[in-house]
C-alpha cells in the first residue's frame, strides 16, 4: 500500500472479511472517513456494523485485510479511536466529572489537570451546572452528552459511534440530532457512525455507506448534498427525500 496514499484519509479500511465459525459477517468491506468529516454506516441490524467498529477499535481481528489511521497500519492497536456505545456505560457511583476524567486517568495524567482539562468543554457539550451530579439526576439525552465528552477525551483522533442515540424516545432523539450537529462544528474531530435509521444518517452525515445484509458488502456511497442549514426543515426537501428513496432502493 502507497504510503502517501494513506495520509489522503484520517482512516482507511481495506478489504476487511471477517467470519465467526462457519458463518461470514464482512465480505471485502472498504471504506475511508477524511480529517472532520462526519461518515455513516447504514444497514439492517445485526449485518456487521458494529464488527467493523470492533476491528477499528483494535478488539477484534479480521480474517483478511488491515485498516490505516493517519496513514499508519493500526491493525489490533488499542487506544488509536475512542468508541461510544448505544448505553452511555458511565460508572452511577461517581459525580459526571469524574465520569468524564476516568480516560485521562487511565492515560496517566493526574486528577487535577483531568479535571480541568474537562471542564474546558463541559459548556461546548451543554453540561455546565451538572459537573457534580450523579447519572441517575441526568435525563437520557444528558447522559450521552457526558458519554460523548468521555469517549471525546479519550480520543478526539477518530470517534466511532455505535447507534449514541438508539436508546431515546424519538423527541429526545430529534433534539440530539439537532445539538450534534451545532456541537461537532467546535470540534476537531472524525466520526464513523453507526445507524439504522435513514433519516438520521441523512441529516447527520457527509457521507453515507450502505451495507447490505450479512455478509455484510458495501452497496452504495453516498455523498449527502443538502442545501442550506442541517434542521428539522431539510428532512422535506428533495435532495433529502431523493437520498432517502435511493438508500431505500438498496436496501
Amino acid at each position: 500500500m502507497n504510503t502517501s496514499q494513506n495520509k489522503a484519509n484520517k482512516l482507511l479500511v481495506k478489504n476487511i472479511n471477517k467470519s465467526f465459525e462457519e458463518v461470514q459477517v464482512l465480505k471485502d468491506i472498504s471504506l475511508t472517513v477524511e480529517e472532520n468529516e462526519f461518515v455513516s454506516i447504514l444497514g439492517p441490524s445485526g449485518g456487521g456494523k458494529s464488527t467493523i467498529f470492533n476491528i477499528i477499535a483494535g478488539i477484534l481481528t479480521p480474517d483478511k485485510g488491515t485498516y490505516y489511521i493517519d496513514g499508519e497500519e493500526s491493525l489490533g492497536k488499542l487506544g488509536k479511536v475512542s468508541y461510544m456505545h448505544q448505553k452511555d456505560l458511565l460508572l452511577p457511583w461517581k459525580r459526571i466529572i469524574d465520569n468524564l476524567t476516568i480516560p485521562l486517568i487511565i492515560k496517566g495524567m493526574d486528577k487535577k489537570s483531568a479535571k480541568t482539562m474537562a471542564m474546558e468543554h463541559i459548556s461546548t457539550f451543554g453540561l455546565k451546572g451538572f459537573e457534580t451530579k450523579y447519572p441517575f439526576q441526568l435525563s437520557g439525552g444528558m447522559k450521552q452528552r457526558a458519554a460523548l465528552l468521555r469517549a471525546y477525551l479519550f480520543s478526539s483522533n477518530i470517534m466511532l459511534l455505535d447507534e449514541p442515540f438508539g436508546a431515546l424516545d424519538a423527541i429526545t432523539r430529534s433534539k440530539m440530532h439537532l445539538w450534534l450537529i451545532n456541537v461537532v462544528k467546535n470540534l476537531n474531530t472524525s466520526i464513523l457512525f453507526i445507524t439504522h435509521d435513514i433519516e438520521e444518517a441523512i441529516l447527520l452525515s457527509d457521507r453515507i455507506y450502505v451495507l447490505s445484509d450479512r455478509p455484510a458488502v458495501i452497496k452504495d456511497e453516498i455523498i449527502v448534498e443538502l442545501r442550506g442549514e442541517r434542521n428539522r426543515d431539510i428532512t422535506t426537501s428533495s435532495e433529502f427525500n431523493e437520498i432517502k428513496k435511493r438508500i431505500i432502493n438498496e436496501l
